[in-house]
């Protein structure tokens, strides 16, 4: 347990949290919406700092980050916790214990930031990934890591839902070198109903993160019924556009999961639409995700259409690339390689 950053005090030993767009007004011995940052006395702690549930080597391409070292390694980590509340959350096992669990102690392995980056440097990992949940609940123990991760070389990225505040962004970016951030659709209901949260915020850290030199690519997981018609495809790819058209837009197929499961997979003919429309809203870069074989996972040219970086799965098969740029035709690919 540490004493949190991002926070200020009100009266009656009120605080307010503005580490993420909820921004909480958290009572004397109460938690926020993540459930891991309590008002105790006046002050608020996070009390997941260090304690990690998650260590794994993962390829990077499974973040997914598809322009950031492609084919390297990422040693990710993960808290418990998190400040939405997805219906269809794929690890709500640790995402929503706190909240299952109220009262039980946090669980985890207790780790320093040292000895996380020790951890990736003898994996043999080019960066730290602070995934599976919404890292922005666990900032300062992500942060005090990222800060040494790079004085030793390691690139630093997020897998995030985007609601982290603009203070918090700017705070992190010096350090962060890419962020896979969630569009989870383009409507206020969705993210109402779906998340417990707005769309505004995530639209606003897409642009802000843009802004501060962070690379950002953007995952949409396309559900049957909520968020696959064509206008609302359209909606997020002409967004994207308007920010920056070399962002990486990954369309992925749903699972049924958690309280979903009364929907079906999505079709693989919907991720064909949908990377259609990404592609003639003028995404330079869409991929299709969750799904193997399809070819939508490859990385092809934007100069010459030839394919760069063939991929099956979260492997690299074959590149065409001559550092960051085509073999073919010595077109310059966005991101970092």
């Amino acid at each position: 347990m540490r004493e949190a950053d991002y926070y200020t005090g009100l009266d009656n030993k009120q605080v307010q949290c503005f580490l993420c767009s909820h921004r909480c007004k958290i009572k004397e011995s109460k938690r926020g919406i993540c459930q891991v940052r309590e008002n105790r006395d006046g002050k608020l702690y996070s009390l997941v700092y260090g304690r990690l549930v998650s260590e794994n080597v993962d390829p990077i391409e499974k973040k997914p980050l598809f322009h950031l070292l492609p084919g390297s390694l990422s040693y990710s980590i993960a808290t418990v916790g998190c400040n939405f509340r997805c219906q269809h959350c794929q690890n709500f096992e640790i995402s929503q214990y706190p909240l299952f669990s109220p009262g039980a102690p946090i669980p985890g392995a207790q780790r320093t930031p040292t000895e996380v980056v020790a951890a990736a440097l003898a994996s043999g990992c080019k960066s730290i990934a602070y995934t599976y949940i919404e890292p922005t609940i666990f900032m300062e123990f992500a942060y005090e890591t990222a800060v040494l991760a790079r004085e030793a070389g390691l690139k630093n990225v997020f897998v995030s839902n985007g609601y982290t505040t603009a203070e918090a962004t700017r705070h992190l970016a010096p350090y962060l070198d890419g962020n896979n951030i969630d569009l989870k659709a383009f409507t206020e209901k969705f993210y109402h109903e779906v998340c417990g949260a707005k769309l505004a915020p995530v639209l606003d850290t897409i642009r802000l993160m843009k802004e501060l030199g962070v690379w950002v690519e953007v995952t949409t997981l396309v559900i049957p019924g909520w968020n696959d018609s064509d206008q609302e495809l359209r909606d997020i790819a002409l967004f994207l556009k308007n920010v920056d058209p070399d962002i990486p837009w990954h369309v992925t197929r749903f699972h049924p999961t958690f309280k979903m499961t009364d929907r079906p997979a999505t079709p693989i003919a919907t991720l064909r639409r949908a990377r259609d429309i990404g592609r003639q809203a003028g995404l330079t870069y869409v991929y299709e995700g969750n799904v193997t074989g399809e070819g939508g996972e490859n990385t092809f040219c934007p100069a010459c259409g030839q394919v760069v970086i063939e991929r099956l799965g979260f492997s690299i098969r074959a590149t065409a690339l001559r550092d960051d740029s085509c073999q073919h035709c010595g077109h310059r690919l966005a991101g970092i390689f």
